[in-house]
Parts: structure tokens; sequence; C-alpha cells
């Protein structure tokens, strides 16, 4: 499997290169284009039962698709519905947290799971779960805006406002924090800030849908209807 992104970091494009019979899963919705030939499974992914848990938990879809390549192999394009960056992590059996509506595509041999026992209590407020991404292979997520990366120390601490929080190293220390007055998070205006504690990596992205939500919902004119 190759990955080329195109058009970036406003307008990502993540082009993929399938070798012979080889499958990507892929986020329902996310497939822009593919060669003629390639074969579209779809199944509910690890049972039924872990199939639903991402679905009501993760914001994920339901039923993932499998696209499979045919004998010469093929192509298939990807792109998020927001616009901002798509990053590809070439993992070799480290686990990463990931905002699940961040998630488009991943190697059959990543494991994808939302049974992480801190997720729920961790977004509780903001109604999001992190997927637990697992394994030896190739991950592709994207981001709202352009991924911004820092390398925590052992021990260091730093705090991230949770709307701008993409993906995190699995074992790294996490508290919430409460912040009054910020608009970024919330639209009751008290914000909510993740400290992490190191060692491990951390990917931040430039732009926030909560912030966004916040600056769009004033503007909207509600059409005043006269009888």
């Amino acid at each position: 499997m190759q990955t080329e992104i195109k058009y970036r970091p406003a307008f990502a494009l993540a082009v993929v290169n399938l070798a012979a019979s080889e499958g990507l899963r892929v986020d329902a919705g996310a497939m822009v284009s593919m060669t003629a030939d390639l074969q579209i499974e779809t199944k509910a992914q690890g049972g039924v039962l872990a199939s639903l848990g991402r679905s009501l938990l993760g914001g994920e879809s339901f039923f993932q698709n499998t696209y499979r390549a045919g004998a010469k192999g093929g192509e298939i394009t990807l792109a998020p519905p927001l616009p901002g960056d798509i990053s590809v992590i070439e993992m070799k059996g480290e686990t990463l947290l990931l905002q699940s509506g961040a998630y488009l595509a991943s190697s059959e041999s990543i494991v994808l799971d939302t049974k992480w026992t801190g997720a729920k209590t961790f977004f509780a407020s903001e109604g999001a779960v992190m997927l637990r991404a697992s394994g030896a292979g190739t991950l592709i997520f994207s981001s709202y805006g352009a991924i911004h990366e820092k390398n925590l120390a052992a021990g260091e601490k730093y705090r991230v406002d949770t709307g701008h929080l993409v993906a995190f190293s699995d074992g790294m220390g996490f508290e919430i924090k409460k912040v009054g007055g910020m608009k970024s998070t919330l639209f009751s205006g008290e914000g909510l800030l993740v400290e992490l504690t190191g060692a491990g990596r951390l990917l931040m992205q430039t732009r926030s849908t909560d912030a966004f939500m916040s600056w769009l919902q004033p503007q909207i004119k509600v059409p005043s209807h006269s009888h």
C-alpha cells in the first residue's frame, strides 16, 4: 500500500495505491473515486456488537467498507467532509487514541476499538469518544485545518482544548480541566481542556469544529414569517 497526499493542507486528498488483492477499510462516505475493478465488501467489522459500539459511541459509521484490489492492484482516493489536512501514520505495533470523527481508513491489520474504559467520561460533555487504533499497518486520518504535532517528554504536561485534540499515544496520562470564559469548546462559554502527561506523541488540529459552530450560530439569520 502506497499513499500520497495531494492539495494539502486545506483541501487534502489521499491517493492510495493497493497491491494485488490488498484490502483497505474505509469509513463510509470517505471514498471519492476508484479504479473500476476494485471490489467493495460491506460488513460489520469485528462482529455486530463491536460495530454497534462504534456506531453508538464513536460517531463512526455502523458499516465500514473494505475496498479490495484485483490481480493488477488498484487505486482509491479519499477525502474528509471538512476542509483540512490528511495524515498517514505507518504504525509499528503502537497504539493511538484518535478522535472518532478523524478516522478515514486503515489497513486490515489495524484493530479499531472503542472499548477504552476512560473514553466515555473523557468527552462526556461533547458526546465524543476516542477510537483506539492499534497494530502494524497504515492508518489514515483527517483534521479540520492543519495538523500540529508535539512530542512530550516523560512527565511533561501540556494542555489542549478538547476541540483541537486529534490523537495521542495510548498510555499517556490525561486529566480534564474546566476553564470558564472560553468560547472555543462549548456553546455555554465554559471551555474544557485536557491536560496530557508524557511521554508520548500528541497531534492537534489548527481549527475546531466547535469553535466554528460557535462563530456560525449568531451569523445565521432565521427569516421571519409575516402573516
